[in-house]
């Protein structure tokens, strides 16, 4: 065992940056004495407890799970947290609101702290919280990950990461940690808007973009929450996982693969919760055989928030929280967050008795001090003040609000124009005056997620500004409409069952031309809000007493545009009917008013997908696309629940027409090793430019597994001007097929193959049959995850 002697600046043979980073990992680790291996494991937040919330005494908002009882608890200054070293400072930008010339100042002075402190003169690596852009104060909101999903454009997501990366980076981050890779099962569950959506290659793919856009930056990306969060039971946060190994290797777990085979991922961050028992973060099977040994994941595995003490206080499965630390470390976690808790000075203890190996404690401190190396931080010519800009950083620049809007323009889904949209149509005289009602028409919060800052901590703070411009809706549409006269009433909150503002938004709406009713959610964490982390639903009705405002409403008999702007579907069964238009925006960010705007008037083309159906009724669970024969609607008969959505899985409309047809298969039949194109060609055949997204679904006709009847395998977003055409060509290679077999194999058989293309799961008017041929093929991590797409312009547009 390495024992402490000092060490002079000449005397480093790890900051040779002539080594290969491996070996310079490897002195390093060798001049560490056994605290010194543990203390790069561990984590220290100040932000947690570094300003009193300016909140009532009786009143408590938490950022994270048990957040007030941790910090309360196991709260030590940052100097003794990093008496031998420090592996990670938590959140330093994302806990109060500091300016940048604030913050700044702060990251160097918990930076100097811990070099005063380490004997080796190691730095900490900075993590923070990067869903729907930098969270921070004053750093620009983008629409929440649920809204990439709308946009089926992975191009765009990588240039959002990228730039999120850049602003990151210029002020002293190392990790981000996004994007969730969780794919969605249960509408209820309050994350759901973190998400990407409900299928598995939509979120690969969207995924794997934001992981190569954040670390153009020179950032490590994140991927949460391995595995099985977002299937917990009843959609309850943090609830048990019921489903099977078989579900987890086909639905859960190919979002995480593909985003470290296609992206090189460099950080995976565990999941709170339990699956069919065992919770995640005490899985040797998930975080070593599976992520390490099969996939060949080279990265570092951090807890997510408090996940580790949670094996021994929440789970059980440990007496104690030093105990829950071996557990978590065995199974293969490297560094805990966001305080040292479990990864403290157990590990030391056991390893010195001989209840743990050191070996286990050297692969962590490895993986982690690897990643260092990487970053530039144990660089001879490293210095906190010259890992920040010098000038001064735009967090929020025109760019990126640009960027910002972009996004949200073509995440927003029209689902049905009706017969009010667009609002400034040729054929119809524009309204003079508009009702303009709802809980969510002038309270800019409504359009940003949980992990946004304004919604994230700013609670904590109330009176304090948002740090951002953001207009509301009512804000937007005055200025899109400068002509028309605007009657604004909020009618009712989001939350709770507060009637009185219903007969001033009836009134309102009486007045009127026409009524535009802004509902849906507030985003908030563990209780305060209607989505977000902690704000599962008991049912997918509109929060509140929305959906009775809106009755009354409609039967005013005006004409009323219903725009939802939320975190998950809601049932809109016997409210879409009824309304003039109906528009759904996934939380859109800090631009989403004007982009909505936009859409309502017919300035912008609408263009968005659904990565999630919309139910027709409250309790239509489980309810995304992805169902064997009997969850589907051909089990009509054995059970009288409904399972048709009221709009389905990749479904959007458009102020213009497609045309999608001439379906050409390269091959009818390919061996099981094969691969075969499929080309449709897509014509705008509408007076206007819009965007078209052209979807290729497969289905297995007989296969040894139950499977689902269509399974999204290709996609493509595509730009038509009125009457051009595009061929869009698909390259499906066998492997795309692959599913666990009877003994939890993966592989490829031969069989009829159904290829479907259309605009959505249930639009798919080209069909044909390729026949797999030869034997069953055991494919693995190396096989084909991604499918390929050419796009050729159709001269003359035939």
């Amino acid at each position: 065992m390495t024992t402490s002697a000092p060490v002079t600046p000449d005397d480093r043979p790890w900051q040779n940056t002539s080594l290969p980073a491996e070996k310079r990992a490897e002195l390093l680790l060798q001049a560490m004495t056994l605290a010194e291996k543990v203390a790069q494991l561990g984590s220290r937040w100040v932000g947690n407890d570094m300003a009193e919330p300016e909140l009532p005494a009786d009143e408590t908002l938490n950022v994270a799970p048990m957040q007030d009882v941790f910090a309360a608890g196991g709260s030590v200054s940052l100097e003794d947290a990093s008496r031998h070293g420090l592996g990670h400072l938590t959140r330093v930008w994302g806990s109060v609101p500091l300016t940048v010339e604030e913050g700044v100042a702060e990251l160097l002075r918990q930076h100097e702290l811990v070099l005063a402190q380490s004997r080796l003169g190691v730095p900490a690596l900075v993590h923070e919280e990067c869903l729907t852009g930098f969270t921070t104060y004053g750093a620009t909101v983008y629409p929440t990950a649920l809204a990439w999903g709308a946009t089926f454009d992975p191009a765009l997501v990588e240039r959002m990461a990228a730039a999120i990366g850049r602003d990151m980076a210029a002020v002293g981050v190392h990790q981000g940690l996004s994007p969730v890779l969780d794919v969605v099962r249960d509408y209820r569950w309050g994350r759901v808007e973190e998400t990407m959506g409900e299928d598995p290659h939509l979120v690969a793919m969207l995924g794997s973009a934001y992981v190569r856009g954040l670390q153009s930056a020179g950032l490590i990306a994140t991927l949460k929450h391995f595995a099985g969060y977002s299937a917990a039971r009843g959609g309850r946060n943090h609830g048990p996982v019921s489903i099977g190994r078989r579900e987890l290797l086909d639905v859960i777990l190919p979002t995480f693969e593909a985003a470290i085979a296609t992206a090189g991922a460099g950080s995976v961050m565990s999941s709170y919760s339990d699956v069919d028992g065992l919770p995640a973060g005490a899985d040797p099977w998930l975080f070593t055989e599976l992520l390490r040994d099969q996939w060949g994941f080279e990265g570092t595995v951090v807890s997510d928030y408090w996940a580790v003490p949670f094996l021994a206080t929440m789970h059980r499965v440990a007496a104690d929280v030093d105990g829950a630390g071996a557990l978590a470390l065995t199974a293969g976690t490297d560094v805990e967050l966001p305080d040292t808790i479990g990864f403290g000075g157990g590990l030391i203890e056991r390893v010195e008795a001989g209840e743990l190996s050191e070996d286990l404690v050297d692969r962590a401190a490895r993986r982690l001090l690897l990643q260092k190396i990487r970053l530039g931080l144990l660089d001879p010519e490293w210095t906190p003040a010259g890992s920040v800009q010098a000038d001064g950083v735009d967090l929020d620049s025109p760019a990126n609000r640009a960027l910002a809007l972009e996004l949200a323009e073509r995440s927003i889904v029209l689902l049905d124009a009706g017969t009010a949209l667009p609002l400034l149509g040729d054929d119809r005289p524009a309204p003079q005056r508009i009702a303009v009602v709802g809980p969510c028409a002038d309270d800019p919060r409504t359009f940003m997620g949980c992990y946004a800052f304004p919604n994230h901590v700013l609670p904590r703070y109330p009176g304090r500004d948002l740090g951002i411009e953001v207009p509301s809706a009512l804000d937007a549409l005055g200025k899109e409409l400068p002509d028309a006269e605007l009657l604004y009433s909020r009618g009712c909150p989001v939350l709770g069952d507060d009637r009185s503002g219903f007969s001033e938004a009836v009134d309102k709406a009486r007045e009127a031309d026409l009524c535009i009713a802004f509902v849906g959610d507030l985003s908030g964490l563990f209780g305060h809000g209607s989505s977000g982390e902690g704000c599962d639903a008991e049912d997918l009705r509109l929060p509140g007493v929305q959906a009775d405002l809106l009755a009354q409403l409609l039967d005013t008999g005006k004409p009323v545009v219903v725009v939802v702007v939320s975190g998950r579907p809601y049932a809109l069964d016997g409210i879409a009917e009824r309304a003039a238009g109906v528009v759904q925006a996934f939380f859109p960010g800090q631009e989403g008013g004007s982009a909505i705007a936009g859409i309502l008037s017919g300035r912008v083309m609408p263009g968005g997908k659904l990565p999630v159906q919309i139910p027709r009724h409250v309790g239509g669970q489980p309810a995304t696309y992805l169902q064997p024969a009997l969850g589907s609607v051909e089990s009509a008969g054995i059970s009288g629940l409904e399972t048709v959505p009221l709009f389905p899985f990749g479904y959007g409309s458009s102020y213009t027409t497609f045309e999608v047809g001439d379906l050409r298969l390269s091959d009818t039949e390919i061996s099981t090793d094969g691969e075969f194109t499929a080309t449709v060609r897509v014509r705008n055949t509408g007076t206007r430019a819009g965007d078209e997204v052209v979807q290729l679904y497969l289905h297995d006709v007989v296969a040894q597994i139950a499977r689902p009847l269509k399974l999204l395998t290709g996609f493509a977003r595509v730009s038509l001007e009125p009457g051009a055409a595009i061929d869009v060509t698909f390259h499906v290679h066998a492997d795309r097929t692959a599913y666990s077999g009877p003994d939890l194999r993966r592989i490829v058989e031969a069989g009829d193959l159904e290829v479907l293309v259309g605009t959505s799961s249930a639009d798919l008017p080209c069909s044909g049959t390729v026949r797999l041929t030869g034997n069953t093929r055991v494919v693995g991590h190396d096989r084909r995850m991604i499918t390929p797409v050419d796009l050729t312009p159709v001269a003359g547009g035939v």
